[in-house]
């Protein structure tokens, strides 16, 4: 099996700040921008087709989209993780768009 750990070339659809995501057996790209009614998580694959977009809210406190953060495992359509200062954030759905 082929696996999808090595950052692919990113194609003109995915968003500049995008983060790849690999794994085994697949990867994806994510792309985080603040809304007002929370985050938006934008899924892409790895040709650049989108996958998901939805508006999630933060589970814990703290979370600042200014300083460095790395999306991590588990992350899909209805909840993403993303590791900052070494504190996971869980991030769910709350509007689906895709």
């Amino acid at each position: 099996m082929k696996g999808k750990i090595v950052v692919p070339k990113k194609v003109n659809a995915i968003p500049e700040k995008a983060q790849w995501l690999g794994g085994i057996g697949a990867g994806s790209w994510f792309s985080l921008e603040k809304e007002e009614l929370g985050f938006r998580i934008i899924r892409f694959s790895e040709e650049g087709d989108l996958e998901c977009s939805g508006i999630f809210k933060v589970q814990t406190q703290g979370f600042d989209i200014l300083k460095h953060f790395q999306f991590t495992y588990l992350s899909h359509c209805q909840q993403c993780n993303i590791l900052q200062n070494k504190t996971e954030y869980k991030f769910k759905l709350i509007e689906n768009e895709h």
